[in-house]
């Protein structure tokens, strides 16, 4: 199996000043796919932003990294949970009580931590 771990990078930014786009650029750099979804338009590290509002169909994916707050994350929960992500890192300020227990419902690895962070010391 490849090391790579395919993931969406939800709340993607084509603003360098972003954590997002932060992310999207570290996970090219490591060697992991990325898949930018977001209701902003642009690209971020080479990828076009798909628009989140499409729901697109996504599959074989390892990892859901958030980027968008508890208060914007209610209308995508069964949609994000419907990729059937191995996991879901809950950046810094996206922890969602509601959503982590439900993600946990079905079986998806929950982690509250920082994507820059796991990238930068290797335990992504």
């Amino acid at each position: 199996m490849a090391n790579s771990k395919k993931t969406v990078v939800i709340g993607a930014s084509p603003n360098p000043s972003r954590y997002a786009y932060q992310a999207a650029h570290m996970l090219s750099r490591h060697g992991h796919d990325f898949i930018p979804l977001s209701i902003k338009k642009g690209n971020v590290a080479g990828e076009e932003i798909m628009d989140l509002r499409e729901k697109p169909v996504i599959t074989d994916i390892d990892t859901l990294t958030l980027y968008i707050g508890p208060q914007h994350q209610a209308e995508w929960i069964d949609y994000l949970l419907s990729l059937s992500p191995r996991r879901i890192i809950f950046n810094p300020g996206t922890e969602n009580k509601y959503f982590i227990q439900k993600a946990e419902g079905q079986g998806v690895e929950v982690v509250s931590g920082c994507t820059l962070v796991m990238l930068q010391t290797g335990t992504y």
